[in-house]
């Protein structure tokens, strides 16, 4: 077996893009400067937020592609017995890998979202709600709202997905790779859409979705490379 450990290796890939750790400092400096109020600011009033209840948003873009989302999750549970297009390129052990970093990010964030006493926007008392909004990092602290607001669950229906993205990059098959490349940025397209959503209703500001992204993103890749590390281990010497 070769223990050989290099940052060449696929799978350390995210290791070596400026552009992911380009987004975390970008969102450690918006959570840090507290930019969140100012957009809400900017979308709501004292009455609440007007387009929370606007059909296109709460009904198309939240509920029926929520539930759009909910038959693909299941469809990539089918490609772990039964692949095909693209999947056929990745082994069962990585399409077993590939689900399990899926469903971890998305128990990972309702998790969270349950023990979490953050409120919601349409909560606070700027926006005629009985919340005083905190940090959603002062764990145990309540700001007198109904909390379970963080992470941004919505979202993560679309970012969970990151695993299956992962795991095609790490194909020794360039096509699989170049598969895995454009549905990360097709998963990214979509959980900012779905964050757009949740913020222009009130739901969520736009920190939620940033770490709800990491989250999952950082899930994922955990994930990848376990199965990488497992394959490794488990290969004749």
């Amino acid at each position: 077996m070769n223990s050989t450990f290099s940052l060449a290796h696929p799978w350390l890939a995210p290791l070596r893009q400026p552009l992911l750790w380009s987004a975390l400092c970008l969102t450690l400096v918006w959570d840090r400067l507290g930019l969140d109020h100012a957009v809400m600011a900017a979308i709501g009033s004292a009455q609440g937020f007007a387009l929370r209840h606007h059909p296109l948003l709460a009904t198309v873009l939240h509920d029926w592609l929520k539930d759009v989302l909910l038959l693909l999750y299941l469809l990539a549970w089918l490609l772990v017995f039964w692949p095909r297009g693209p999947a056929r390129g990745l082994s069962r052990r990585q399409r077993w890998v590939a689900i399990a970093g899926v469903s971890a990010s998305l128990l990972l964030v309702s998790t969270l979202k349950r023990f979490s006493a953050t409120s919601c926007p349409w909560d606070w008392q700027t926006y005629g709600g009985t919340a005083q909004p905190i940090s959603f990092w002062a764990w145990g602290l309540s700001d007198g709202g109904p909390g379970h607001c963080f992470p941004g669950g919505h979202a993560s229906s679309a970012l969970a997905f990151w695993s299956l993205a992962w795991v095609a990059m790490s194909s020794q098959l360039t096509a699989v790779r170049r598969w895995g490349r454009g549905l990360g940025w097709v998963i990214l397209a979509m959980g900012v859409l779905m964050g757009v959503v949740q913020t222009l209703r009130g739901a969520h500001p736009p920190s939620h979705t940033l770490w709800t992204a990491w989250i999952c993103a950082a899930v994922g890749w955990v994930c990848a490379c376990a199965g990488q590390l497992r394959a490794r281990t488990a290969a004749p010497a």
